[in-house]
């Protein structure tokens, strides 16, 4: 992860951490902290905006310098490199301060009018709630790979979402200590609160047209993505008991290993003599590779078995 720079912009304790993550959007902040500066006019509570500039080439920061001058409530981070969104919202989270905490992007597509209603989910019970872009303004070649995406998400993940990606989400405070955010893990983020134990919503967000610049997303994101969410489902199933998953590969290979042996034995004491034959080779290559997959699993085991005692599960509440 790229680290920020030191002497950020801080602030005081909040009830509201907005969370902007931005690369290259020099051109929409000012405009972003009009729109959240209007949506939060009446609003009693203490906030603040994060902006985590990933890197930019552009005056990104120094639309953030100059916004903190007349609004000490609008904080910065600034990256030294561009390190990827999901990096950006980790330093993000660690630096906000609000029990309530919203992300959305920097482009202006994300409405801010949409920050009251999701914390009113919030109140009304709700750990973490997901924007959905039920009408998207994004081009065809954006949306079709997201809808096959997030219809592969809701199979792996049981958790029925129609926009996992959407960047305009809220959450407790309590949830993002669960968080595991790497790589581009951020699509994820409702998948882990979901099988963390937390009640994960959505709710239907107005969804803008670009104003300034271009997509700075390319067409490899799918792929990314199908990492991402394989990577998530091995460690949330796995990771505790490793032997389960390389152990019934290894039993699986074993078993098919055996299994033309007693043919070859037959053929052996009959006929007095052994051919070596591609089966043969192959049944013996399963052994080899099942009883490796069976050791890897035990010395995953006894890697996991020294922090499992430490990983009990956190208790919401204690009587």
């Amino acid at each position: 992860m790229a680290k920020p720079e030191s002497g950020i912009l801080k602030g005081d304790n909040v009830d509201l951490s907005i969370v902007v993550p931005a690369w290259n959007e020099a051109e929409s902040l000012p405009e972003l902290f009009r729109q959240i500066r209007e949506a939060l006019s009446d609003w009693e509570g203490q906030w603040e905006i994060l902006v985590i500039d990933d890197g930019s080439r552009d005056d990104t920061f120094e639309q953030v310098r100059k916004e903190h001058r007349k609004d000490e409530r609008i904080r910065g981070i600034r990256f030294r490199r561009n390190a990827g969104k999901a990096a950006a919202l980790a330093a993000g989270f660690q630096a906000s301060q609000g029990e309530y905490v919203i992300t959305m992007d920097a482009d202006l597509q994300d409405d801010p009018a949409e920050i009251r209603p999701l914390m009113e989910m919030l109140d009304s019970g709700w750990d973490m709630v997901s924007g959905w872009k039920q009408v998207r303004n994004d081009p065809v070649d954006k949306t079709l790979p997201s809808r096959v995406y997030n219809a592969l998400v809701q199979r792996v993940s049981g958790l029925k979402l129609h926009d996992f990606n959407c960047g305009l989400k809220a959450y407790k405070r309590g949830v993002l200590s669960s968080l595991r955010l790497y790589g581009q893990m951020h699509r994820l983020l409702p998948v882990m609160a979901h099988w963390d134990g937390f009640k994960v919503a959505e709710k239907i967000v107005n969804h803008r047209s670009r104003q300034f610049g271009v997509s700075k997303y390319g067409i490899w994101r799918g792929f990314h993505g199908v990492f991402d969410l394989l990577t998530l489902w091995f460690l949330n199933r796995y990771l505790r008991r490793p032997l389960h998953l390389f152990g019934g590969i290894g039993l699986v290979a074993v078993l098919l290993g055996f299994a033309p042996l007693p043919w070859f034995a037959y053929t052996w004491v009959v006929e007095g003599g052994l051919r070596v034959r591609p089966l043969l080779l192959a049944s013996l290559g399963g052994v080899i590779l099942g009883v490796q997959f069976l050791s890897l699993g035990l010395i995953a085991e006894l890697v996991q078995s020294r922090d499992r005692n430490a990983e009990a599960p956190v208790a919401e509440k204690i009587l």
